[in-house]
């Protein structure tokens, strides 16, 4: 497989015509090197439309190109900022932003992918990512507040705590809502008590682990 024109072909005709046209993203996307965060086992996959299995658990995967573009797109990160990332997953989008950004802190509960995703970030040179074995649903409040914060899956609703983490004029980028209709979301904060939500775009994802489901029972 030629791999840089793999790449190209992923830029061009997935993520692109996604409406990913923001060009220090495209350019980083030309950088950082996917195939080295995909597991072994499915590198020839690191290209395709797709998410790509990443551990036993059906939700554990790297999210499909496009929608981490897009997600990267969305976060509009800036060199100053301190980013709050959950779901390290193989540290794939912990590597993006930790090019855009002044630092990363990396939340991720389970042991091994975190493991993985250390190990994945040391020998891509990325030197800025701190990665934490920890329940991302409560967000890292004594490390923070954080300029972004971004969550590498589907909750059904964001939790206030990780809101009340944000700086003032920062932002949180999710997935949010229950299948067949899930909405991008992306929440800044205006003020100590003020935020601000829009839904540019819908995408299904795996949930996240840890957070908590609102009861289905109406009375």
């Amino acid at each position: 497989m030629d791999l840089n024109q793999a790449r190209f072909n992923m830029i061009e005709q997935q993520i692109r015509p996604w409406e990913v046209l923001d060009p220090q993203v495209l350019d980083l996307l030309s950088v950082v090197r996917r195939e080295d965060f995909a597991p072994l086992a499915h590198k020839a996959l690191a290209f395709v439309d797709m998410e790509i299995p990443l551990g036993a658990a059906a939700n554990q995967v790297m999210l499909a190109p496009r929608v981490q573009a897009r997600l990267l797109q969305e976060l509009a990160l800036k060199k100053t900022d301190q980013v709050l990332d959950i779901g390290t997953g193989s540290g794939f989008m912990a590597a993006l932003m930790a090019h855009q950004a002044a630092s990363v802190l990396s939340l991720e509960t389970d042991a091994s992918l975190a493991a993985q995703a250390q190990a994945n970030l040391q020998k891509a040179g990325v030197t800025n990512v701190s990665v934490r074995v920890a329940d991302g649903s409560q967000g890292a409040a004594a490390d923070g507040p954080f300029d972004a914060i971004l969550l590498n899956g589907s909750v059904a609703q964001v939790p206030t705590a990780l809101l009340q983490q944000l700086k003032v004029g920062g932002r949180l980028v999710a997935i949010v809502g229950d299948e067949p209709m899930m909405r991008a979301t992306v929440v800044t904060r205006n003020s100590d008590n003020t935020f601000t939500t829009t839904e540019p775009w819908d995408c299904n994802a795996p949930r996240l682990n840890g957070f908590t489901e609102p009861s289905r029972f109406a009375f």
